[in-house]
């Protein structure tokens, strides 16, 4: 049997009266599809979990949202399912949603891959480091006058680094670009990160 949570109650009676049904609908096909489901409520928005992050639903001014934590493997060579925005669009009414029987074989879906273990391919997508950042030639030689700043710089990690690269290689124009540097090799020998102004606010 699954949990029921108060406070999805509480959310729900207190959206906009076009969101109710198509909350409540939601609500009824997760724990008609997954009888073991749990509700929780997780940044502000109300969740269903099952071995972990099943999914959540949303209310907003003008419509409500639902989808999957692991959508990407869900719903893979579903053309239709793909090219909503939002997984499934912007929701102002229940014929909005996939019929209850695809819906349910998405939610059956769901319970199979994380009885599996199976990860979001986004979150490794986004736990992939990224390769580390070229020095660009001028950076290179003006840190190579300056022993401070080389040492500095050199004991970032590679993020802090990323930092002040891009930085100085957007700049548009090659008057901004040489100030950037200038300024890149002053806050490293002063041992500055390149957010530095913004880190004790």
């Amino acid at each position: 049997m699954g949990i029921r949570d108060p406070r999805v109650d509480a959310y729900i009676a207190k959206s906009a009266e076009f969101a109710r049904p198509i909350l409540m609908h939601l609500r009824e096909v997760v724990h008609a599809a997954c009888p073991d489901v749990e509700e929780a409520v997780k940044w502000s928005h109300p969740h269903f979990m099952y071995h972990g992050m099943l999914c959540g639903m949303a209310a907003f001014k003008q419509h409500c949202t639902f989808g999957f934590w692991k959508f990407d493997l869900i719903v893979a060579g579903d053309k239709a399912a793909e090219a909503a925005m939002g997984q499934f669009g912007r929701i102002t009414k229940v014929a909005d949603l996939p019929s209850k029987k695809v819906l349910t074989g998405y939610i059956k879906r769901a319970m199979k891959l994380n009885e599996e273990g199976a990860k979001a391919l986004w979150l490794e997508k986004r736990a992939k480091p990224k390769p580390a950042a070229t020095v660009p030639d001028d950076l290179s030689a003006a840190l190579a006058k300056n022993k401070k700043a080389r040492t500095v710089f050199e004991a970032f990690p590679p993020g802090q680094r990323r930092e002040y690269i891009e930085w100085i290689t957007e700049a548009k124009r090659d008057e901004t670009r040489q100030k950037r540097l200038a300024q890149t090799i002053e806050w490293l020998a002063e041992g500055k990160r390149r957010n530095w102004k913004y880190e004790n606010c």
